[in-house]
């Protein structure tokens, strides 16, 4: 049965464990084998994936329901996975090998951010110590950040977002208890969210044995961050100046000096061969060795909110998992209202009652949700920057024989037009 058009007023199913501690099981159905620890990805995407969203969602090859008006899908998209999907009512429009595991290299760290972030205020000062930067990868992307030196969490945030940097994930993750400690806790949100495929192993994405994720799996990530007001901006953010060493001026005073950062997001950023996107607030990018590029983006077109995940191009032009998502992006904004979904981006596990199945709509065969939302929330008509750092008022409610929803709607094209651009 095709999912219902969506409506101005459009349900986001996707609710923090700090909101909803009810938890229910997966079916068996559902559930995801084990990641193995040891194992590397395939060359070729596994007969049988995981079904997490819908039975069209775990078979290998592109899905996507092709019809009268809908347009066809870009012919040179490369990546071994991908997937096109709706941020606000997370219905899958497109997508291909979605449940793939594979290296997902930094847009992990968009779990990090997902999980950690809430911990400590923005305004928080830490000194580092040698400890702090312990364990970090050879070659491994840096912000910058000295021992000795003491840095605001907010200063430590935009390090991991427009940088990317492990230096910074690991201070972060210091002050969380320590990189096992961040580990337990990134893999205890990751099953929350019912990211199944995802084995988390390093915080920083770092190239490890057996630390994989998927395309559906990063979608969710970033489907789950974007409901926090500073990840939004964090994610965003084109530039900023970030904190230097301290040094003695000619009077002998300490002073400290700064430096300028930008996001390594290109779509957001731009670059030589690629321009900023249209209506681009983020996510996150990522490139190691066995990973190679990978990237999560979000934007927003005429009130429509859709996330792109692209993950390991087959081409290795410069710039081309940028390049792919854009065509991607140009294709789910064109088909989005004209194309019955694949699939779901589930809610989280306490999103749903025990008693209740942990998916908010049902999945027909076509892997479609094929049942209305519960409930549905009003947009907030109202422009400007409260609105777009702001997170629509979302109202728990509770009707009879259902699952609880968070009623969330984000407006984000302000969060895009406030920046400068280069």
């Amino acid at each position: 049965m095709p999912a219902p058009k969506p409506k101005a007023s459009r349900v986001l199913l996707v609710a923090s464990a700090a909101l909803l501690s009810l938890s229910s099981t997966v079916p068996a159905a559902f559930a995801a084998p084990t990641p193995s620890t040891t194992a590397t990805p395939s060359a070729t995407p596994p007969a049988g994936m995981s079904t997490v969203g819908g039975t069209r969602l775990g078979q290998p090859g592109t899905q996507v329901n092709l019809a009268a008006g809908v347009p066809v899908l870009p012919k040179d998209i490369t990546g071994r996975s991908w997937i096109v999907s709706d941020a606000e009512s997370g219905e899958v429009l497109a997508a291909h090998n979605a449940h793939w595991r594979l290296p997902p290299a930094s847009t992990l760290k968009m779990l990090f951010a997902d999980t950690v972030l809430p911990r400590f205020p923005k305004s928080t000062a830490h000194k580092v110590v040698p400890a702090d930067l312990a364990g970090i990868g050879a070659g491994s992307s840096m912000v910058g950040i000295k021992e000795g030196q003491t840095y605001t969490v907010h200063d430590l945030w935009l390090g991991v977002f427009l940088r990317s940097g492990n230096d910074a994930v690991h201070v972060l993750s210091a002050m969380n208890g320590g990189v096992e400690q961040t580990v337990r806790d990134m893999q205890d949100h990751a099953d929350e969210l019912q990211a199944l495929d995802t084995h988390v192993v390093s915080p920083d994405g770092y190239d490890q044995p057996g630390q994989v994720s998927s395309a559906y799996d990063l979608s969710l990530f970033a489907r789950s961050g974007l409901q926090k007001k500073d990840f939004r901006e964090y994610c965003s953010t084109v530039r900023a100046s970030f904190p230097g060493d301290t040094t003695k001026n000619a009077k002998g005073k300490s002073v400290r000096g700064s430096f300028e950062i930008q996001n390594t997001n290109r779509l957001l950023s731009g670059d030589t061969d690629v321009p900023v996107y249209q209506g681009i607030a983020g996510v996150k990018n990522g490139n190691t060795t066995n990973a190679g590029a990978t990237f999560t983006g979000v934007a927003e077109r005429n009130g429509r909110v859709l996330l792109v995940t692209v993950m390991n191009p087959e081409k290795k032009e410069h710039n081309e998992v940028y390049k792919e998502t854009a065509k991607l992006f140009d294709w789910g904004f064109q088909a989005a209202g004209k194309v019955t979904p694949v699939g779901e981006l589930v809610p989280p596990r306490g999103a749903a009652t025990s008693g209740a199945s942990p998916r908010a709509t049902a999945v027909g065969k076509d892997g479609g949700a094929s049942a209305k939302p519960v409930a549905a929330a009003s947009a907030n008509g109202s422009g400007g920057v409260g609105v777009a750092l702001g997170i629509a008022g979302g109202a728990v409610v509770l009707l009879a024989g259902a699952a609880f929803l968070v009623n969330r709607r984000w407006p984000l094209p302000d969060l895009v037009r406030r920046r400068t651009r280069p």
